[in-house]
């Protein structure tokens, strides 16, 4: 398993800053874990910027120093029963303190949205002594704020992902989190925790778990960076390394790397799935860490 290092034994009376306080932590390993991992085709990591020439490991532990605080605010306001409009206005604060620590460049918005809504729900359900097993978690978000996330208007600028979803009829991350985020709940997380039951180290949990997600996942940063013809190589690739036994055949980090270059050699970026990795593993770490 993926432990989070803050495991909350006893629930005090009030308990909100405490909840708030392991969710907020949880998500930034989550996202610290996802940097620091290797080999991810495309994607920044330790060892390279991957297929982007704007950002490296720095900008990203820049980006993670500012938010902080957003995660563990938001966790706190969803466990006081916040509206949607509290919690769009924290993510808005919070995009626009990770866009001054990084000078401008997208980090970890898929993050702010995503995993900020599941740390919103998280402390909703744990204020009030409800699981997080299950889907839970998901079906809160969609739930509590779900029609809210569908009908908001989009943010100005337009992003690269909603300009995918626009052109090419992608699902996007807010059709996703409005229903639930059953891309996580029915294949992210299933794939880390089969994983990790077969034996993997976390190491190679978290890369099967990324090309599980690489396989499946219609990611809008990849149709951005390479239209549906980057969409259908980076899909195949995952889908063979897969078939050959991934991270369980002999070899499987030299493949890994193989696809690494070709993406970079291709400008193709995975971020979508990145995001969904980091997700899982904050929901893992998250159900660990809340007795």
């Amino acid at each position: 398993m993926i432990r989070s290092n803050a495991a909350v034994t006893q629930v005090p009376a009030d308990f909100a800053n405490p909840v708030a306080a392991l969710a907020g932590r949880t998500a930034v390993r989550a996202l610290y874990a996802e940097l620091a991992l290797h080999p991810k085709p495309g994607l920044v990591s330790p060892f390279d910027s991957g297929s982007h020439d704007d950002m490296d490991m720095g900008t990203f532990l820049r980006s993670l120093f500012a938010l902080r605080g957003y995660f563990r605010a938001i966790a706190a306001a969803g466990a006081e029963g916040a509206d949607f409009a509290v919690l769009r206005d924290l993510g808005i604060a919070g995009e626009r303190r990770m866009l001054a620590a990084t000078g401008g460049i997208n980090t970890h918005r898929g993050a702010v949205f995503g995993i900020g809504f599941l740390a919103a729900a998280a402390g909703w359900r744990m204020r009030r002594g409800r699981t997080l097993r299950g889907t839970a978690l998901g079906g809160t978000v969609g739930d509590l704020w779900g029609a809210d996330i569908l009908a908001a208007a989009p943010q100005a600028p337009v992003s690269h992902g909603a300009r995918a979803v626009q052109r090419y009829g992608a699902r996007g991350a807010r059709q996703e989190a409005a229903d639930g985020f059953p891309t996580l709940f029915t294949l992210a997380l299933p794939a880390l925790d089969r994983a990790l039951a077969d034996g993997a180290d976390p190491e190679r949990a978290l890369v099967q778990t990324l090309f599980t997600l690489m396989a499946e996942l219609e990611d809008t940063n990849l149709l951005h960076r390479g239209g549906s013809a980057g969409l259908t190589f980076v899909q195949g690739e995952a889908r063979r390394f897969l078939d050959r036994g991934g991270v369980f055949q002999a070899g499987w980090r030299a493949e890994a790397l193989a696809l690494h270059r070709a993406c970079v050699a291709r400008r193709l970026s995975p971020g979508g799935s990145a995001d969904m990795l980091a997700a899982a593993h904050f929901v893992h770490a998250l159900r660990e860490g809340w007795a």
